[in-house]
């Protein structure tokens, strides 16, 4: 057992999970009588203040984490086995590899991680690399519909640095999307504190008072890139902060939601979506190296962004190299 206490990050893949999976995911030996203990007598902690096991978790929340017993090394039998197929699958998907980092081109449709109907997603893919201290480490996620770049680290170490920094908002995520209408002004930032709402596939992130109770601030600059007449507008987006559905909710709030989606979308902004699925995509990261230096990594347009850009005649060589030059951020 280490007698250290820990003071550990929630990283932006963990945003709103709760704190007794947070724990599990972690320390699965644990069992939930012993988290509940840990949080009733105050061991736990989460900025400082005491918790319970079902309340959620923030990105870059700070987590006091007791001397507990070192993690149950897991037996290779323990996770179904990848197949050959599967394997060459996943890493069909590297846009860039070295060895802290593996960057992934996420296909639209492809979870990030497992529930109880999903059984195909890119965690268990990470098992194409290995098992143990070979299993690269998910450090942050995208909705199953967003396409685009999706970042893993090697080894717990790397893995810990990249999660910091996006734990820390300091990875600049560029997004491309197509929403129905032209924004007013045509560049700015949306401030716009978000809550959850609902469960499951039912759960939606719905504008709130700052105050509201559950509230979490949620920043997102903008900017247009091309339009489509009056119709429709490619938009470069960028979230400082990590909060599910954040850009599609900001988007849905000030009236300009992105086509092809489902769950944020108007009855008018599905009528010009027509059969084109959700114009999301995570373009472009940028940030440091766990190694040094600086890591960019782009990720080509998928196949329903190509089908987007089509249809309204939109072409990848008119977006600006920096498409949020001028765009102050609002602190």
């Amino acid at each position: 057992m280490s007698r250290e206490v820990k003071t550990l990050y929630v990283a932006e893949a963990e945003d709103g999970i709760r704190l007794d999976r947070w724990f599990k995911r972690r320390w699965p030996h644990l069992s939930h009588i012993q988290i509940e203990k840990l949080a009733r007598s105050g061991q736990i902690r989460v900025d400082g203040g005491r918790i319970k096991p079902q309340d959620r978790l923030t990105a870059g929340a700070a987590v006091r984490v007791p001397p507990i017993p070192d993690p149950v090394e897991k037996t290779p039998g323990d996770r179904p086995k990848l197949t050959d197929r599967d394997a060459a699958y996943a890493r069909s998907l590297v846009l860039y590899e070295d060895e802290l980092v593996i960057a992934l081109n996420k296909p639209h449709g492809l979870a990030v991680q497992g529930g109880t109907k999903t059984t195909k997603h890119v965690d268990r893919l990470l098992s194409a690399w290995g098992e143990g201290l070979e299993r690269p480490r998910l450090v942050h996620r995208l909705d199953r519909d967003t396409s685009g770049v999706l970042l893993l680290g090697k080894g717990p170490e790397a893995a810990k640095r990249l999660a910091g920094a996006f734990a820390r908002r300091q990875a600049k995520k560029t997004y491309w999307a197509i929403v129905i209408g032209n924004p007013k002004p045509t560049a700015g930032q949306i401030d716009m504190a978000l809550k959850k709402s609902g469960i499951n596939d039912f759960e939606m992130m719905r504008p709130a008072d700052p105050k509201e109770h559950g509230a979490e601030p949620a920043e997102t600059a903008y900017a247009t890139l091309s339009r489509a007449a009056h119709r429709a507008a490619w938009m470069a987006l960028r979230p400082f902060t990590g909060r599910t559905h954040q850009l599609r909710a900001h988007m849905s709030a000030v009236g300009h939601p992105i086509l092809g989606d489902p769950k944020y979308g108007t009855p008018e902004s599905t009528e010009l979506s027509g059969p084109l699925k959700l114009q999301l995509h995570a373009r472009r990261i940028e940030l440091d190296h766990p190694g040094g230096g600086k890591l960019i990594v782009e990720a080509p347009l998928s196949p329903e962004m190509k089908a987007g850009f089509a249809h309204f005649g939109f072409s990848e060589d008119e977006a600006d190299e920096d498409p949020f030059h001028g765009v102050k951020r609002m602190r």
